[in-house]
C-alpha cells in the first residue's frame, strides 16, 4: 500500500446536499482535475461554467430506471478498487478500458431528512441510496490510492492539501476514509431503525446505533475522561434540538441534568399550571405546580434549597422577566424552558455564564423511543418509560378513603418519583415536593433521607413543624416490608400511593390502617437506575 501523497488526475463528483459543490468542482478544475458527474450534480457544475464529463460517457452505459442504475458500473468500481501497483489489476483495467477514478465525492439521498418529514412508506424506500454507499465504501476500502469525501466540511481540507503538497497525504486519506465508513454505517443505522419501527420488529436480530458529532467537551464526568456529544436527529424537543441563548458551552454532566429536568418537567401540562423542576446529579431536589412560574419555582426551591445551588432549572411554560429574576438569584447552571420572553433574556444575560437553552416546545411523555446503555461486551437496551401515573387507575386499597387533595398531591408525587433514581420517595404537600429520597439502598432508608430533607427545608423557611406533616408520598416501586411506610407516617405522611404487588401487600395495608391513613395501588412500577 502507498503511504504518501496520491495525486488527484480524476473525480467523481455526485452528491444529494449540493452546498459548496460548483466552488469545489471549479477548484478542482483549476488544478487540472478531470471531473466525472451525475444527474443534477453534473448540471450543477456545467451551469457554473466548469467542463464536466457525464458518467455515461465514462461507463458507455445511459442512466436508467429513474436514475436507481448509474453508478454501479464495473468501470465505475473497477476505477475504484484497482490496486494501482498491481500487475494482474493494471492488465485487468487496459483490457476493459477501465480508467483510474483518484477522488470520490459522495453524500447521499436524504434517507432521514425525508423520514423526518413525515413522508409515505415509498417515497421514504426511493430515498434509500444504493449507488452512493457503494462508491462510499470502493474508495474508502482502497484508500491507499483513492480519496473519499463524504461531507462539504472537507472540501477545503483537500484543496488545501493538492495546492500544498500536490495531492492528499495518506493519513488524510485514512481520516476520510474512516469517516465514510461512519456515515454509511450511521446511513444503514437509519434504515434499519425506521425499518424496525415501520413494521413494529423490536427483536430485530441486530440493532445499531449513530449519531452525528455535535461537539467535543472538555472532558466527561470526570476530568480524565474522554467526552464527545452525538445527536441522533430525533426531533425530540430538549437539550439536544434546543437554541443556547447565551452562557458557556454545556458540559457532560450538564447535558445529562439538563435532559433529566427537561424530561421531568415535560410531564405537566402547561395548559393546567405551570411547572418547575430543580435537577442536581439527575435527580430532582425540588418540583412544583402552580398557577405563574415564579409561584411554581419559589415552591421548589424550597423543598432543598442547598442542593439547589448549582443545579437545572426546567420550565414548562415561557419564562416571563418576574420568574427570570427570581431564578437568578441562586446560582444555578442552566434554564431550559420551550421559550422565554425577551424581558426575561436580558435579565439572565446578566449572569454571563448562565446557559439559557429555549426548545421551542416540550417533549412528549407517550411518545415511543428507545433508551440505550452501554454493560461490558453489550448494550441494554429498552423502550422508552412513555407511562406515567396518569395512564394508571388508583385503586384504593385502605379503609381510609384520600381526600381531593390527597388525591391531586399523590398524583403529583408519583409522576415526580418516576424520575428519581430508585430506590425513591417523594413527599408532596399542596402542590409541591417536600421531601425527595433518591437512590437508596433500602426503601425506608429514601423515606427517612426524603424526611431529614423536609425538616431541613422547614427550618431554612422559618417553619416550625416539617414540611412532610399532613403530605402525600410516592415510591417508586412497592414496599417490600412495612418498615417504609411506617417510617412515611412518621414524617407525617397522611396518604400514600405505590404500584403494589408485594408478596406482603396485606402486611403493608395493615399498617396502614392502623396507622389511620389512606393508600393507593397504581399496578405501575418507575425504576430509575
Amino acid at each position: 500500500m502507498t503511504d504518501g501523497v496520491v495525486k488527484i488526475g480524476r473525480a467523481l463528483l455526485s452528491v444529494s446536499d449540493k452546498a459548496g459543490m460548483a466552488d469545489f468542482a471549479r477548484e478542482l478544475a483549476s488544478l487540472g482535475v478531470e471531473l466525472v458527474s451525475t444527474g443534477g450534480t453534473h448540471k450543477l457544475i456545467a451551469d457554473a461554467g466548469v467542463k464536466v464529463r457525464e458518467i455515461s460517457d465514462l461507463t458507455g452505459f445511459p442512466e436508467m430506471m429513474d436514475g436507481r442504475v448509474k453508478t454501479l458500473h464495473p468501470k465505475v468500481h473497477g476505477g475504484l478498487l484497482a490496486v494501482r501497483d498491481n500487475v494482474e489489476h493494471k492488465a485487468a483495467m487496459e483490457a476493459h478500458a477501465i480508467a483510474p477514478i483518484d477522488l470520490v465525492v459522495v453524500n447521499l439521498y436524504p434517507f432521514e431528512a425525508t423520514v423526518a418529514k413525515g413522508a409515505d412508506y415509498d417515497t421514504i424506500i426511493e430515498n434509500i441510496d444504493i449507488g452512493g454507499p457503494a462508491m462510499i465504501r470502493s474508495a474508502a476500502k482502497n484508500h491507499a490510492f483513492v480519496t473519499v469525501i463524504v461531507d462539504p466540511a472537507d472540501y477545503a481540507a483537500v484543496i488545501a492539501a493538492i495546492r500544498a503538497e500536490g495531492g492528499v497525504p495518506y493519513a488524510l486519506r485514512q481520516r476520510l476514509a474512516a469517516k465514510a465508513y461512519a456515515r454509511t454505517a450511521a446511513y444503514d443505522t437509519a434504515i434499519s431503525t425506521w425499518f424496525a419501527n415501520e413494521i413494529g420488529y423490536q427483536d430485530i436480530p441486530y440493532r445499531s446505533f449513530a449519531g452525528t458529532l455535535r461537539e467535543v467537551m472538555r472532558y466527561g464526568e470526570n476530568p480524565h475522561q474522554w467526552a464527545g456529544f452525538y445527536t441522533t436527529g430525533e426531533p425530540r424537543p430538549g437539550v439536544s434540538t434546543a437554541r443556547q441563548v447565551q452562557g458557556k458551552t454545556l458540559s457532560y454532566n450538564n447535558i445529562n441534568d439538563t435532559d433529566a429536568a427537561f424530561e421531568l418537567v415535560s410531564e405537566f401540562d402547561p395548559r393546567d399550571s405551570a411547572a418547575v423542576a430543580i435537577i442536581k446529579h439527575a435527580n430532582p431536589c425540588g418540583v412544583a405546580v402552580a398557577g405563574n412560574v415564579v409561584g411554581a419555582y419559589k415552591l421548589a426551591l424550597r423543598t432543598d434549597p442547598v442542593s439547589a445551588f448549582g443545579g437545572i432549572v426546567a420550565v414548562n411554560r415561557e419564562i416571563d422577566a418576574k420568574a427570570a429574576e427570581e431564578i437568578v438569584k441562586v446560582f444555578t447552571e442552566v434554564i431550559v424552558a420551550p421559550s422565554a420572553t425577551q424581558e426575561a433574556i436580558d435579565i439572565i444575560a446578566a449572569k454571563k455564564n448562565l446557559r439559557l437553552l429555549l426548545t421551542g416546545g416540550l417533549a412528549d411523555p407517550k411518545a415511543a423511543g428507545l433508551n440505550v446503555r452501554t454493560v461490558a461486551g453489550g448494550l441494554l437496551v429498552q423502550t422508552r418509560d412513555n407511562k406515567n401515573v396518569d395512564d394508571t387507575e388508583f385503586k384504593v386499597v385502605t379503609k381510609k378513603q384520600p381526600t381531593a387533595q390527597e388525591l391531586v398531591d399523590l398524583k403529583l408525587a408519583a409522576k415526580v418519583a418516576k424520575h428519581v433514581k430508585s430506590n425513591a420517595i417523594v413527599y408532596v404537600r399542596d402542590g409541591a415536593t417536600v421531601g425527595i429520597g433518591a437512590g437508596q439502598m433500602s426503601r425506608v432508608d429514601s423515606s427517612r433521607i426524603a424526611s431529614r430533607k423536609a425538616e431541613d427545608a422547614a427550618e431554612a423557611a422559618g417553619i416550625t413543624e416539617s414540611l412532610t406533616k399532613g403530605s402525600a408520598v410516592a415510591s417508586d416501586a412497592f414496599f417490600p416490608f412495612a418498615d417504609g411506610l411506617l417510617a412515611a407516617v412518621e414524617a407525617g405522611a397522611t396518604a400514600v400511593v405505590q404500584p403494589g404487588g408485594s408478596i406482603r401487600d396485606d402486611e403493608v395495608i395493615k399498617a396502614a390502617d392502623e396507622a389511620g391513613i389512606a393508600m393507593v395501588f397504581t399496578g405501575m412500577r418507575h425504576f430509575r437506575h
